[in-house]
């Protein structure tokens, strides 16, 4: 990795033992082993402990922060993930849902995928009656760089079993993430 990042300061016409370049490949490396380490762990595991409930109404968690690389120019895109099921006798406890957000977050990504992975994570491993997923997020390739648009969020949504199918289920999801009780 530190071998790839002073190639890549020379490309850009940098000079890598300048002194404020000099320990830049170290620290790029030891930041991509952290913000990629979802490489390496498979968020599903954060999902397999569970508890044996009658809880059958939604549970959510909602305002998840998170950042990811989109995959496309390696710059971040950041936002809140809000994550809603309808157990069908297995929950989990909360943080495990933020685990699996970030799990799936500390990769190289975009966020149609992040949304439907995150999604079928819990679908698979707690086999819920259905599983609502929203992210909002802003993205640094659009902001900085290119169409450079500040402040715009891209929102995406992935919906599964009984938010999928009724629009009664996902309208009572979409107001408890928005805060409209």
């Amino acid at each position: 990795m530190q071998s790839a990042v002073i190639e890549m300061l020379s490309a850009i016409g940098d000079d890598p033992a300048r002194e404020g370049l000099q320990d830049t490949p170290r620290r790029i490396s030891e930041m991509y082993a952290e913000i990629f380490e979802g490489l390496w762990n498979d968020p599903r595991d954060y999902l397999k402990v569970v508890f044996q409930v009658a809880h059958d109404e939604m549970v959510i968690l909602r305002n998840i922060p998170f950042y990811s690389m989109c995959e496309h120019h390696f710059l971040p895109f950041h936002g809140e993930a809000h994550v809603g099921y309808i157990p069908d006798g297995k929950v989990v406890g909360i943080s495990k849902l933020a685990r699996v957000v970030e799990g799936f977050a500390r990769r190289p990504q975009i966020q149609e995928q992040l949304t439907s992975q995150i999604a079928e994570a819990i679908m698979e491993v707690l086999t819920p009656d259905g599983v609502a997923v929203v992210i909002e997020a802003e993205h640094l390739c659009m902001t900085m760089r290119g169409v450079k648009k500040p402040g715009s969020r891209m929102v995406t949504s992935a919906m599964r079993g009984n938010f999928k199918q009724s629009a009664v289920t996902r309208a009572e999801f979409l107001s408890l993430v928005h805060g409209h009780h």
